[in-house]
């Protein structure tokens, strides 16, 4: 059973405090959202849990296996994946080598052949099989984010983290994202998925998180979350108004 123990994490980049001991758990394939204002915490909470950085104080484990201390690759072994709002794919590959090149470096028992065509297979499925041959330099923003959630699917982690998905992405594309998210939480995978888009969130996501100022302010159901007063407040007292205006829009109701 999946099961991901975030415990007391504080995190400070010299004088600045940007975790105030945050703890939560993920118990089987839950499907979180987690938010915050700009500056909440959210991607250096995502940098702790996928080792790009260490805690100040805390620990992690992921089934059992204690991963703060880590490097990333590690990290990735132990069964924990990511995206980032910043696509990273390999633009001097193709689309279908950056698919399975990763794949066969994870693990090196894998045949060349039985990763190309696991790779085929989800290209089909992100409907980008057409550009298996184009390097990946000559995707579009939505292309580059499909790659990426290609990726994870061939590396088979037990707990995905996606960064904006959503960020820029064509329509037609998000569909084929939801459709993503929809299939890999069914077949048993822990989603946590940070988005500025209140819509997807509250859509998608079956359990929020909600940091502000580096402090766990609300976890539970979303319908619940949304219409918590220190919810409310943290982004109505906050510069990201426009994510405000959507937050009261969604309850309803007028600030």
């Amino acid at each position: 059973m999946i099961h991901l123990q975030v415990n007391n994490i504080f995190k400070n980049f010299g004088g600045l405090q940007v975790l105030n001991g945050v703890s939560f758990e993920v118990n089987g394939p839950e499907l979180i959202g987690l938010i915050g204002p700009n500056g909440a915490g959210k991607t250096t909470m995502t940098n702790i849990l996928d080792g790009a950085i260490k805690p100040s104080s805390g620990t992690v484990y992921l089934n059992g296996q204690r991963v703060d201390p880590l490097p990333p690759y590690e990290v990735a072994h132990a069964g924990l994946g990511r995206t980032f709002q910043v696509t990273r794919s390999f633009r001097r590959m193709t689309v279908l080598e950056n698919l399975y090149v990763p794949a066969m470096a994870m693990d090196g028992s894998r045949k060349q052949a039985d990763c190309v065509e696991q790779a085929m297979e989800v290209l089909k499925f992100l409907t980008i099989d057409h550009l298996r041959n184009e390097f990946g330099r000559a995707l579009s923003g939505g292309q580059q984010k499909l790659l990426e959630l290609g990726r994870l699917l061939m590396l088979d982690p037990d707990i995905i983290i996606l960064d904006e998905p959503f960020a820029g992405v064509h329509p037609k594309l998000m569909e084929i994202i939801y459709q993503y998210i929809y299939r890999v939480n069914e077949d048993g995978k822990a989603i946590i998925i940070i988005s500025h888009d209140m819509d997807t969130i509250f859509t998608l996501s079956k359990r929020l998180l909600v940091l502000n100022y580096g402090d766990l302010i609300a976890d539970g159901d979303p319908e619940v979350v949304k219409n918590d007063p220190a919810v409310i407040e943290a982004y109505l007292g906050h510069d990201d108004e426009d994510f405000a205006d959507k937050l009261v829009s969604s309850n309803g109701s007028e600030a």
